[in-house]
Order: structure tokens, then sequence, then C-alpha cells
């Protein structure tokens, strides 16, 4: 049987540096890739993502995973070191509603000192990343099968995490309320979105206020390809 013939992701480092002022380096470039094939195949069975053209892939899963990141990207000569907290033995950060492992996949191996955790409610998505992280060979990324609203309950995990990502999971109030339980207080959260509006900040302002956070900041910008209109919400976890 022939085997089907996987194509190449571009390396795009001009745009990864103009845009990040971040460049993978030959093993993060070699695990993207990686990723891509893991992908594709996994698609054949569990329709993981419609986004399959190399180029597409590299600007819908790679890149827009990591901008939401971009902050605390290590700049190329700092050791590698995770901007904006401080240097200390572990840092965590949770992916909720993962799904087919973005953006927590890309943070992972664009990260290696960030301990990221997986989280998804669907089994055989689940099961599909747990093929996955082996055969990347990626140390410091783990799956977790289960509801956020009953996985933050939990001592392991309630006020654990130093980062959260939600990326297409819901209304951003709802996304709101499912990353700040997971905090620690000074925590991160990061919201990906589309188009925003005024309402939509108010509404998540209302929403989170409960339970800790405030609204950060918003940052707008466009895809280096296709010049889509994307934001990224930033939540703190303040109590």
């Amino acid at each position: 049987m022939n085997q089907i013939k996987i194509p190449v992701l571009p390396e795009m480092n001009e745009l990864w540096q103009e845009s990040m002022n971040w460049v993978p380096n030959d093993s993060q470039q070699q695990h993207f890739q990686r990723l891509y094939q893991l992908i594709l195949e996994g698609n054949r069975s569990l329709n993981l993502t419609r986004i399959t053209e190399p180029i597409e892939f590299w600007e819908k899963h790679l890149w827009d995973s990591l901008r939401g990141i971009a902050r605390l990207l290590p700049v190329n000569d700092n050791l590698g070191e995770i901007r904006e907290f401080p240097p200390q033995s572990l840092l965590k950060a949770i992916d909720i509603g993962t799904g087919g492992g973005f953006p927590g996949l890309p943070v992972a191996i664009a990260l290696p000192t960030l301990s990221v955790t997986l989280l998804d409610s669907t089994r055989k998505k689940i099961d599909f990343l747990d093929t996955v992280l082996p055969s990347l060979a990626v140390k410091n990324a783990a799956t977790l099968l289960g509801r956020s609203d009953e996985v933050w309950r939990q001592p392991p995990h309630k006020a654990a995490y130093n980062l959260a990502f939600l990326r297409a999971v819901g209304a951003a109030s709802v996304c709101g309320k499912y990353a700040l339980p997971f905090l620690k207080n000074g925590g991160l959260a990061v919201l990906y979105r589309g188009n925003w509006t005024v309402e939509e900040e108010t509404e998540l302002q209302s929403a989170i206020e409960p339970l800790g956070g405030t609204v950060e900041s918003v940052e707008a910008f466009t895809t280096p390809v296709s010049h889509s209109v994307r934001h990224c919400v930033y939540l703190r976890k303040v109590v």
C-alpha cells in the first residue's frame, strides 16, 4: 500500500520574527511538522479540523495559537525564560476544550519549561491526543478527560494554574467563568476571539468580577497571510 505523502509546512521565519519577535528553532520546526502530520492522519477518522492546507494550517493553527501568548514567548537570546512571570521551578497552564490540541500543543512546543494540561470532555479527542504526545515526544504536556465545571472543583486543579487558554469554546462570558476558577492569584487567562465588541467586553467583565477576575487588556490584530481579524482578550485573576 502506498503511503500518503504529507505536505511540508512552510517555516515562515520572517513572519514569526516580524509578528512575535520569536522564531522556532530547528527542533520546534520539526515538532510542528510532526504535529501537522499527526493531525492529518487523525483527521481521517476524527474530523479534527477542516484546515489542512500547509499555509492555512500554519496560520490558523500554529501562528494563531502562539499569537495569543506572544507576550510570554522568550526573546531569542534570553535562554528560554517565559516573559511576564518571574522565574520559578514550574509554571502550569491548562487548555480548556483543547479539541485536537490547539492552542495547547503549539504552546507546549514553543514553551518547553511550561507544564500544559490538555483538557477536553470528548473521550475520542483525548484518546487521540494520548497517541500524539508520545509520537511528538513532548514531555511537558498531559491530557485530562472531563468537564471544566467539574474538574476545577478537584483539589489538584482548583486555583492551581498560572495560565488558562480557551479557543473556540463559547461566548466570552462563559469562557471567563470556565477559566477563572482554575487560576492562581495573579494568573492569566487568554481568550482567543474573532471579532470583538464593547458589549461583549461589558458582559464579560460583569461575569468574571464575582470570580475575582478583571479584563486586563484586549489586543486586536490581523493574521499575516489571510489578513483576518482576530482579538485576544486577557483576563487577570486579582483576588
